[in-house]
């Protein structure tokens, strides 16, 4: 079950530049995706909208995670040579 990570949060505001504060809460909230649910739960969402939008995020997310082992993969330094002698 996920929490609500955003309980324990505290933005403080320095120098009273509040703009910085509120660009600051915002992009907390949005890595948080409470501005996605606030969207979502704003007006009804047809169940065929639902699985869609389920679809194309489990899509994503499992698009995501292969381009991310790929890359890590890549990235490695300890990789055995292809081709040694020709460096």
């Amino acid at each position: 079950m996920r929490h609500a990570q955003f309980l324990a949060r505290t933005i403080l505001v320095q120098n009273n530049n509040v703009e910085e504060a509120c660009r600051l809460l915002n992009r907390v909230l949005g890595k948080e995706e409470l501005f996605d649910q606030f969207r979502r739960t704003r007006f009804y969402e047809k169940p065929y909208q639902v699985r869609r939008r389920i679809n194309f995020e489990k899509c994503k997310a499992i698009y995501n995670e292969d381009m991310n082992r790929k890359i890590q993969f890549v990235l490695r330094k300890n990789r055995v040579e292809p081709f040694p002698g020709c460096s």
